[in-house]
């Protein structure tokens, strides 16, 4: 295969990257943030730095399915008080790019990855202490601001940087009240505005050219079916087990990048 042998991956890897493309298909209609597995595949089965602008337009692909699944469920005034702080975690990650090499790219992903595992849990507990009556409009007061612009600043570094803003946006959306389609909405748009703005700084620190497009193209037709499944298991799946399951696999695949 052409795209293959551009790349120099075999069979196997190209099974395993196509795999993560379904995870990610999955993620974006079922389980937000499930996608720092795809992450850990991409960055260990090619250059780490590299990786993260094959994966961008996968990604892509996947909140474009988002969006037409639940687009009537997003909260706007929430993504608005979001973006400006998340323009500048976008910023400070390009400017990490420009200085950061292939290893402390990895190494940051691996620490990133663990970070996000440890950010999950926290979200998980914090959410089942929630009250059920906070809504979406608490993000008006002066704490929620405040709230909004710290996790908007964290999730737009972490997304340029590894494409692992999920588990940051899952906490906040999650601690502001969000019930499951709001949630699902919410994220579905503001990860397709924040992906699609990410193009530029990618292309333009070369993490985005022809031969990223041409296995972007290759795989992309994968993420597909992981959305009809996300769709389908979404009131179906048992979410505490399969988040486990996130959770011990993301440790695995950041303590890989790490000891690498």
């Amino acid at each position: 295969m052409n795209t293959m042998t551009l790349w120099h991956i075999t069979h196997w890897e190209f099974a395993a990257l196509a795999a993560a493309a379904v995870l990610v298909g999955f993620s974006k209609t079922a389980v937000s943030g499930a996608n720092t597995v795809s992450l850990a595949i991409f960055a260990a089965v090619l250059p780490a730095r590299e990786s993260t602008g094959v994966l961008l337009p996968i990604l892509i692909a996947g909140d474009v399915l988002a969006v037409l699944t639940y687009r009537r469920h997003a909260h706007w005034p929430t993504l608005w008080r979001l973006f400006p702080a998340v323009a500048v975690g976008v910023v400070v990650g390009t400017v990490f790019l420009v200085w950061a090499d292939d290893e402390v790219v990895r190494t940051s992903i691996g620490a990133i990855l663990l970070l996000m595992t440890g950010v999950t849990v926290w979200r998980r507990r914090r959410a089942e202490a929630e009250s059920e009556d906070d809504e979406p409009d608490a993000v008006s007061t002066p704490a929620g601001r405040l709230k909004a612009r710290s996790y908007g600043i964290l999730g737009g570094f972490t997304t340029m940087v590894a494409n692992a803003g999920g588990p940051v946006m899952s906490m906040y959306l999650l601690s502001a009240g969000f019930r499951k389609l709001g949630f699902l909405g919410t994220s579905a748009f503001f990860f397709l505005i924040v992906n699609v703005s990410k193009v530029p700084f990618s292309a333009g620190l070369g993490l985005i050219d022809g031969h990223s497009l041409l296995l972007d193209a290759a795989l992309v037709l994968f993420v597909v079916p992981g959305a009809f499944l996300g769709k389908w298991a979404v009131n179906r799946i048992n979410q505490r087990l399969f988040e486990r399951l996130v959770i011990a696999a993301t440790v695995v695949g950041g303590a890989q990048l790490l000891l690498h």
